[in-house]
């Protein structure tokens, strides 16, 4: 034992709602005496790396909250209660989106003999967390997601450190990849890559992105992993510089903190463009709501039909014909939200 109070942050969704859990973490880490451990899912965890303020990283898959090929069973058990064994926390904080119950987490680290755990819950949670914060009553629910969780841990008596303003934030690594050489000092990123079919901008469309940003006299890098390389590859064509496979998650940080513009759909790395502090050209599918998971904290272009037949729906794969909320979005309409970027910087 260290001698400090232990905090186990729980967050474990993909990419970009870890990142849009970097502001409470800081407010929990900024307590004297407080050590952080926090618990990702194996979507999350290069996120959580970025994250400045946790001391102790640990990963599960939870079934119940990220697609994870595992089922409930006495080996998950097992695994939360050799966790707490490790960690030996005084507090468990459990961070949900709104569609999300900490619940059965609750249960699990209960079980496995977290003294103190708090969520936020619409549902009775007697025995299992420590009071009851109801979203939508305790705090306001159609409000940012980091301010949401911020929330949450502040119900905890968690505050950001003065000077903090809130915003998404990573730490960048020491080393610079060797395939961000190709780029010139002035660039534009555009990632043309989502992780559900719902929400992607069509290829086609990206590609027409590309050819009129380059036309204008603009370097464009397009960015994607290691499963999106033809994809990049199309979309960067011959005028582009093609990045796709050839960054892990802190090179992308990277490439992107040096674009002046970055064109993303609602994606896991249009959190990570906010959090290098990029102005952002945002192609937003109306199957969730932008006042909650929109880029937060920068300067920004809201590009789609919020107003679609699929709003709020939460579909992975768009239920109507033809996908309007972002189809009926234009390139040059793109190019010239980008521009506007440009002009305010």
């Amino acid at each position: 034992m260290t001698g400090r109070r232990r905090v186990l942050v729980v967050r474990l969704d993909s990419m970009g709602d870890v990142l849009m859990a970097g502001p409470a973490v800081r407010a929990v880490a900024a307590q004297p005496d407080t050590e952080l451990w926090f618990l990702a899912g194996p979507r999350g965890k290069s996120a959580a790396r970025l994250l400045p303020g946790i001391d102790e990283l640990r990963v599960i898959g939870i079934p119940w909250i990220t697609a994870v090929d595992r089922p409930v069973d006495a080996a998950l058990v097992a695994e939360v209660n050799a966790l707490v064994a490790e960690c030996r926390p005084d507090e468990a904080i459990i961070l949900t989106a709104f569609h999300q119950s900490p619940l059965p987490m609750a249960l699990l680290l209960r079980l496995a003999g977290v003294p103190v755990i708090r969520g936020a819950s619409v549902e009775a949670s007697a025995g299992l967390l420590d009071g009851r914060w109801i979203p939508g009553e305790t705090f306001p629910e159609d409000i940012p997601e980091p301010e949401r969780n911020l929330a949450i841990v502040g119900l905890a008596g968690y505050s950001l450190p003065e000077g903090d303003d809130g915003r998404l934030r990573v730490t960048l690594p020491a080393e610079r990849p060797a395939a961000l050489d190709a780029l010139p000092e002035q660039y534009l990123v555009v990632h043309p890559g989502a992780q559900y079919p719902a929400r992607e901008y069509p290829a086609d469309h990206f590609v027409d992105v590309v050819r009129l940003l380059t036309q204008a006299g603009h370097a464009v890098a397009v960015t994607g992993g290691d499963h999106e390389t033809e994809l990049t590859a199309r979309v960067a064509g011959s005028t582009g510089i093609d990045l796709g496979g050839r960054l892990d998650l802190g090179g992308t940080a990277i490439a992107l903190a040096g674009a002046s513009v970055v064109v993303v759909g609602n994606t896991g790395p249009a959190h990570l463009a906010a959090a290098v502090g990029r102005p952002i050209v945002s192609l937003f599918s109306a199957v969730v709501p932008p006042e909650r998971w929109a880029p937060y904290g920068v300067p920004l272009e809201l590009l789609g039909d919020r107003t679609a037949a699929c709003m709020g729906s939460r579909a992975t794969l768009c239920p109507v014909p033809g996908h309007p909320c972002l189809t009926s979005v234009t390139p040059a309409q793109v190019v010239a939200a980008a521009e506007r970027l440009l002009t305010r910087a």
